[in-house]
């Protein structure tokens, strides 16, 4: 019986190891497969050692324990007894501790981030060049909806990644996600099937509770009867083209950086008439640039066009406090700082407009963040 769901993720791992780093083998160091034990990421584990045997490379697993449920650590070791099952080495289990920040977009996004962390600590400790991650179009279709939902622009409505780049000669790979056709959450739970591979269901992933969960059991099915099947597909292509956009603005945004943005006494400083050349696209994106890049700072829409409004609408109005930075206009520059200490104490809350998430006059309340 030809067991085409197999075929399809072996074809995926293959093809984003080809294209990532060529046909040789030798050159490079091991890949590691980012493991649950659910379907997902046990088909890719699967593949991966398949693709490793036949091409003779390197491939081993990496198990996160969150630690967020009941028998998490039972859940980790049996992940990691399919991995060394299927001929994965090494086989490595981290346990992390998820902390919810404010700062970031609740639970989920701690976990992410925690989860991101322990993967790439694991992979540079083996020396690996690339993890795996099973991500698959539907959660491609869902990160666009929640995207949307968000009010959020190009770069969250272009989906899941399909490669992201974290430095020092390491990457995340999703080849489900770069796969043309993409990957299903269908057909890696067929895979499972046909390698006769007992996948874990993780309960949160149905709890309502969770904004991802809703979107999955209820959303998507809900669009898929009411305006036909293919939503996710659509969904997907629409993500794909953001994203290309988005790539496109990203590299004439970093040529101009280059051009525009020079160091001041007390942080960073970005000239008023080359910001006031740009079209707005261009103009928020820079801003929003400097704020991550020299702060570590998302800015939501309303503080962007606070701080663009200092360059096209200047009327003299004073500094603005947003998340982490205070940003003045000074002559022909705009100024970027780091803030310390409260805004409160240096200026009073006498204003009730000057209150800490009331929008860009005052400390604004932080963005959501977006999920990879």
């Amino acid at each position: 019986m030809l067991q085409t769901a197999l075929l399809a993720t072996r074809q995926a791992v293959r093809d984003a190891l080809r294209e990532e780093f060529g046909s040789g083998s030798g050159e490079r160091g091991p890949v590691v497969v980012a493991l649950s034990g659910g379907a997902d990421s046990l088909a890719l584990a699967a593949a991966a050692a398949h693709v490793g045997e036949r091409h003779g490379f390197a491939a081993g697993a990496v198990v996160v324990d969150h630690g967020l449920q009941a028998g998490s650590d039972r859940v980790a070791e049996r992940a990691a007894s399919h991995a060394r099952g299927l001929g994965l080495e090494p086989v490595l289990v981290r346990r992390v501790s998820v902390r919810e920040s404010s700062e970031v977009g609740g639970p989920e996004a701690a976990a992410r981030d925690a989860r991101y962390r322990a993967l790439a600590g694991a992979a540079r400790e083996i020396g690996a060049v690339a993890i795996l991650t099973a991500h698959t179009r539907d959660d491609h279709a869902e990160q666009v909806l929640l995207g949307i939902a968000r009010g959020s622009g190009a770069r969250s409505l272009s989906g899941v990644p399909p490669r992201r780049d974290l430095g020092d000669g390491l990457v995340v790979l999703r080849p489900f996600v770069r796969a043309d056709p993409s990957i299903t959450r269908a057909v890696t739970e067929e895979a499972c099937r046909e390698a006769g591979l007992d996948a874990w269901r993780d309960p949160q992933n149905a709890d309502p509770a969770f904004a991802r969960a809703r979107v999955r059991a209820s959303v998507l099915p809900l669009l898929e009867r009411e305006l036909g099947p293919g939503v996710s597909a659509a969904l997907a292509r629409t993500a794909d083209l953001a994203r290309e956009d988005a790539e496109a603005f990203d590299a004439m945004v970093a040529e101009q950086i280059e051009e525009i943005v020079e160091h001041a006494e007390a942080g960073i400083a970005v000239s008023v008439a080359a910001l006031a050349a740009n079209p707005a696209a261009l103009r928020h994106r820079i801003i929003r640039r400097v704020a991550e890049a020299e702060f570590g700072r998302e800015l939501s829409r309303e503080h962007t066009l606070a701080i663009a409004a200092l360059v096209t609408h200047w009327r003299g109005q004073g500094p603005l406090e947003v998340p982490g930075i205070t940003v003045s206009r000074a002559g022909g520059r705009i100024e970027f700082a780091r803030r310390t200490g409260s805004p409160r104490r240096r200026r009073g809350c006498a204003d009730g407009e000057r209150r800490e998430g009331t929008g860009a006059r005052g400390v604004a309340g932080t963005p959501a963040a977006m999920e990879e």
